[in-house]
């Protein structure tokens, strides 16, 4: 009697491949890893957005401040400055906390869309002074800028 082919010890020796078990075991092994890793990826991505809100604020903070150079005073009818002010990227929108008054002003960048979702700073505010603050959860503005 032959043996079959298949199970012949030469044949056995030349069968590779990979089992279920150790697709399995790959398989849980990248999701634990992906699991640890998006939420640290969207927080990066949320801390990187800030900048397009904090670009904003400087910028309509340095064309209040051309204004009062100009006239003496940031609410002048010739300065421009119209608000709402939309960031470049889109992520926040610029107004004004209070008017504008002719000696001080207070910026604040409201985000918008994905943004919305960054509890850790929320809104960031910025005054005539150069006083950088956050109304989110970190109570340390120098995290949020």
């Amino acid at each position: 009697m032959r043996k079959a082919y298949w199970k012949s010890p030469a044949r056995i020796g030349r069968m590779r491949g990979v089992t279920l078990l150790e697709l399995m075991i790959v398989v849980v092994i990248v999701g634990i890893l992906a699991a640890l890793a998006y939420p640290s990826f969207q927080d990066q991505v949320r801390k990187t957005r800030r900048a397009d809100g904090k670009a904003a604020l400087m910028q309509t903070s340095q064309q209040l401040e051309r204004c009062y150079t100009r006239f003496s005073r940031y609410n002048d009818a010739n300065c421009g400055v119209a608000f709402p002010i939309t960031s470049p990227e889109q992520f926040y929108v610029v107004s004004s906390v209070a008017a504008v008054t002719a000696s001080a002003f207070t910026l604040a960048a409201v985000p918008q869309g994905d943004q919305a979702n960054d509890a850790k700073c929320g809104v960031l505010r910025l005054t005539n002074t150069g006083l950088q603050g956050s109304q989110g959860l970190d109570a340390d503005a120098n995290d949020c800028w």
